[in-house]
């Protein structure tokens, strides 16, 4: 056979192209008592390296202030968003607070369900603020103290105020968030204990069991809420921790460069797996 025909009998088969996975899409889940709108520089950060991206805001907060929170819900809302991005996307979504819990429950449900079969594949999670378990005195002690807040008198109220500070304040103004879309809306005080009830009895140590996703734990150095961050890490099976200097609970507000850097490098992670 001439150079020739061999040249030709190579052209006539040419090399199929292999389907290449889009980078990841980024579903983005605010903390207690705040909204999407806490998000903006790490959706246009996601958004600038290529990856679609959606901020959703939860029952009882943001456009959907006119729901309850419940669980359930809050799993139909990550839902829909994960399932928002064009056809073979995978999916990581990055809770703070609230969203970082209710983001472990809702990974291990999919997990333990099988609901993973029928949706998007979740190439992986970023859990900011959220390494002390639910199912513990914490979560009751400031369910308790939000129940005063709502039903209290105006002293009950301040006391109340003064129980959810001490521990998870470092400086902030309000729990879960810095930024709200309608400065004249304030969620009250009944959606921290609706939410709290909804955590009460799960445990996010038992979530990260049940997730085979990798998990990015991130914390800020100042954050008190990092009671339990060694359990936490070690309960992941594909787990990393990264702390945040100088930053508090809000991490993502505080410090948004570093956590924007820490970001990238978890993406770039997630999508080598």
């Amino acid at each position: 056979m001439d150079q020739h025909t061999a040249l030709k009998q190579r052209d006539a088969h040419p090399p199929v192209a292999r389907p290449t996975t889009p980078p990841p899409g980024v579903v983005f889940v605010h903390g207690m008592r705040t909204s999407s709108a806490i998000w903006h520089a790490q959706v246009d950060h996601v958004r600038h390296a290529g990856h679609e991206a959606v901020a959703v805001d939860l029952p009882a907060h943001g456009a959907r202030r006119t729901e309850r929170f419940s669980m359930p819900r809050a799993f139909e809302v990550i839902d829909y968003a994960a399932r928002s991005f064009r056809p073979g996307t995978p999916v990581v979504v990055v809770g703070l607070s609230l969203g970082g819990y209710t983001s472990l429950a809702w990974a291990a449900h999919r997990s333990q369900e099988g609901a993973a079969d029928n949706g998007p594949e979740l190439a992986g999670l970023v859990a900011a603020g959220c390494t002390a378990d639910p199912r513990g005195k914490p979560v009751a002690l400031f369910r308790d103290a939000a129940r005063l807040a709502v039903s209290g008198s105006t002293a009950a109220r301040r006391v109340a105020l003064r129980t959810w500070r001490g521990p998870v304040g470092a400086g902030r103004g309000r729990p879960g968030g810095t930024e709200v879309p309608d400065p004249a809306y304030r969620p009250g005080w009944d959606v921290v204990t609706d939410a709290l009830t909804g955590l009460a009895g799960r445990s996010s140590v038992a979530s990260l069991r049940a997730i085979r996703a990798p998990v990015w734990l991130v914390n800020g150095a100042r954050d008190r809420m990092r009671l339990e961050e060694s359990r936490h890490l070690a309960a992941a099976a594909r787990g990393a921790l990264v702390v945040v200097p100088e930053a508090g609970h809000d991490v993502n507000t505080e410090a948004p460069a570093a956590f924007n850097h820490t970001l990238t490098r978890a993406l770039h992670e997630f999508a080598r797996r």
